[in-house]
């Protein structure tokens, strides 16, 4: 048997490596949010294919396959930014399918003493359930063999608990941080010998930019007016 081959047989019986992408919505969103203002041509990269975007961080030649991308985050109570993100998430489904999954959470109430001399307590919107449904998941994916690279996009403290699990429970499965641009966490940043910093890779976000308009026979979603400089 030539060597050719026996390398073709032995690349066969080796599983493709499951990369899976765990977005916390929130804090990316923000984070993108408050970048663009200082760099406005970041607007443009509203409109993002989040597959196709993520598919770049993924290494062929070590095996990897992109296996899934869960979207983390809650409709807002705005209802114009709920169609945004509406048309963001559907357009999205579109093109990717099942591939691009959003789990949603929902907003609470929350009440804020004023700290000024009017001291009056306000009325603001919390949202509620990210944190969970992540550290849910990624263990779930985990027990269940569904991922074999964790790409956690968050700069959220409050996932240190999720990433030392993981790295404790399931040495085998490779965990990775990314941060969402203008985001950081130094507490998260020590559990990992490098982390990725996204606003580095605006090539990136430039290449997964989708058309204006995408559609299927039953649905149009349209590219908002203001997600553009």
């Amino acid at each position: 048997m030539s060597e050719e081959i026996k390398q073709a047989e032995k690349t066969e019986q080796i599983p493709p490596k499951k990369v899976v992408f765990y977005f916390d919505g929130f804090n990316f969103y923000h984070g993108f949010k408050s970048y663009t203002g200082a760099n406005p041509d970041w607007k443009n990269y509203y409109w993002i294919d989040f597959v196709k975007f993520c598919s770049q961080f993924v290494f062929a030649h070590d095996g990897q396959v992109l296996h899934k991308v869960k979207y983390f985050t809650a409709p807002p109570i705005n209802l114009q930014k709920r169609s945004k993100q509406s048309a963001l998430f559907g357009a999205n489904k579109v093109i990717n399918g099942d591939t691009f999954e959003v789990l949603n959470g929902h907003y609470a109430d929350k009440y804020i003493d004023c700290l000024a001399t009017c001291k009056e307590t306000f009325r603001v919107p919390e949202e509620k359930c990210t944190d969970v449904n992540i550290a849910l998941n990624i263990v779930g994916d985990c027990m269940d063999n569904q991922v074999d690279v964790i790409v956690l996009v968050t700069a959220d403290s409050d996932q240190v608990s999720t990433v030392k699990f993981i790295q404790k429970k399931f040495p085998h499965i490779k965990i990775k941080l990314y941060f969402p641009p203008n985001r950081a966490s130094n507490e998260l940043k020590s559990l990992f010998k490098q982390v990725v910093y996204l606003e580095k890779h605006e090539d990136k976000f430039k290449n997964a930019k989708m058309t204006f308009e995408v559609k299927n026979e039953k649905k149009t979603f349209t590219r908002p007016a203001d997600w553009k400089k």
